[in-house]
């Protein structure tokens, strides 16, 4: 069978979920919402230029969860499904994962967002293979500390690896959808790379590698 791959934000939803998480529990005031929204902001830029320094990221990231009862995280998370993400998901993302599960493809989405997000949108899409960034689990509460190695840049390739020697899967004729600069190292990769409504350096690698270019949109 062959590997199609797939980064989730921006690329299978119309927007970024570590992002829209961040703000949504600013909304709710699930957090200190001014200090914690310019900080969510101030990270957001970082990524998009590419100076993202990951962990202090997934720190942040995982502060609001931190000490929270599942039950609690459950209820939070049914809501940001309902309210902000079902409303970005992509009718063509959803007939592209059609399309290679038709073909008996194996289906995997790579995300530099942490698993507390990404697991059920990759439930929703109906994709059950999902590497995203791990938090450490302490007595059953997060403990707001990151673990393992961040899916996120080169941290793709490695994790996607592991999966590979887990699973035994292989690489021939693999495809990796991406939308930016951060896909990079995986997209020079696999045999076929797609760039997915790509930011301006992607697109520039693209047009240069004759890589195919697409919208979902």
């Amino acid at each position: 069978m062959t590997l199609a791959i797939f980064d989730l934000d921006n690329t299978l939803i119309g927007g970024d979920s570590d992002n829209l998480w961040g703000q949504y529990v600013c909304d709710q005031k699930l957090v200190d919402a001014a200090g914690f929204e310019q900080q969510n902001n101030q990270f957001y830029e970082d990524y998009k230029s590419g100076t993202l320094d990951i962990n202090a990221y997934l720190r942040f990231a995982l502060s609001s969860l931190k000490g929270q009862p599942g039950d609690v995280l459950v209820a939070w998370h049914r809501e940001f499904m309902r309210t902000i993400i079902q409303p970005i998901m992509l009718p063509k993302a959803k007939a592209l994962i059609a399309k290679h599960r038709d073909q008996g493809d194996t289906l995997l989405i790579i995300t530099a967002t942490n698993v507390y997000v990404t697991r059920p949108i990759a439930e929703a899409l109906g994709i059950e293979n999902l590497l995203g960034c791990e938090a450490e689990i302490v007595d059953g509460l997060y403990t707001g500390e990151p673990s393992g190695v961040p899916s996120y840049r080169e941290g793709k390739v490695t994790r996607l690896n592991a999966w590979l020697e887990e699973t035994g899967e292989s690489m021939d004729g693999a495809y990796f959808y991406g939308d930016s600069q951060h896909d990079l190292p995986l997209l020079e990769l696999v045999d076929n790379p797609v760039a997915v409504d790509p930011d301006e350096t992607l697109r520039a690698r693209a047009v240069a590698q004759r890589w195919p270019i697409v919208s979902l949109r």
